[in-house]
């Protein structure tokens, strides 16, 4: 039972997260049909910090080194995201890391150096940082000044490139825009679709089953045992009535 209900739990921890991926895919879905600018100072906004937004504005990329994003495959490729450090204009508004596209990496992974485009106005989706997993290093300063790092922790980020902060929210640039490296506006390209959690909740909920119907059988050949026993079932203590 106790092997059941934990194949349960995980059948149902993979349909909510089934949920949760469908109901991000249908807000950004939403967003990108729409394309309502919003400022740039949105990215900041603490109560939208899991939410999407369309977002514009005006200001100039910081010269501070590149983030490159490691760990992201493109067509089974393996490569980086590459970003930057985006200052709006905006006084109110906090700096912004802008996913500029990205790079695949040769086999001895030599890293790929990244300019800071020569763009007054940015506009693209605002969007929480990739999920980092079970990721938990720090960025890695490479000799050039590069950040290298397996996950966007906005906090640890700002400290290693000298920020006050930055803001929870990056802006991943509209394909349109003709800068940057290859790039779309994708929400899944590292992580599982909806359709796969659905697949492998099928799957523990089976196993629950199948766990549950193996203990059935067992218990009740048990059962039978036992009851065999109790009557004698060999014949042995069995005394026939007298004729």
């Amino acid at each position: 039972m106790a092997v059941a209900g934990a194949c349960a739990a995980l059948g149902t921890w993979q349909l909510q997260r089934m949920a949760a991926k469908q109901a991000m895919l249908d807000a950004a879905a939403r967003v990108l049909r729409e394309r309502d600018p919003r400022p740039l100072a949105h990215a900041a906004d603490p109560a939208r910090a899991r939410a999407y937004d369309w977002a514009a504005g005006r200001g100039r990329f910081a010269p501070l080194p590149a983030v490159l994003l490691d760990n992201q495959n493109r067509a089974g490729r393996p490569g980086v995201r590459a970003y930057r450090v985006f200052l709006p204009e905006d006084a109110a508004a906090v700096p912004l890391l802008v996913e500029l596209g990205w790079l695949p990496l040769p086999p001895d992974r030599r890293l790929p150096q990244v300019e800071a485009p020569a763009l007054a106005e940015v506009r693209g989706l605002l969007l929480p940082p990739p999920s980092p997993g079970l990721a938990a290093a720090p960025p890695a300063r490479q000799d050039d000044g590069t950040l290298l790092a397996v996950a966007l922790d906005p906090p640890a980020l700002a400290a290693a490139l000298g920020l006050p902060a930055l803001a929870p929210r990056v802006l991943r640039l509209d394909p349109d825009l003709p800068v940057g490296h290859m790039r779309d506006l994708e929400l899944l390209p590292n992580t599982l679709p909806p359709q796969r959690h659905l697949g492998y909740a099928v799957q523990w909920f089976g196993l629950a089953a199948t766990v549950l119907a193996i203990a059935l059988v067992l218990t009740l050949r048990r059962r039978g045992r036992g009851a065999g026993t109790a009557t004698g079932g060999d014949g042995a203590g069995v005394r026939k009535s007298p004729p």
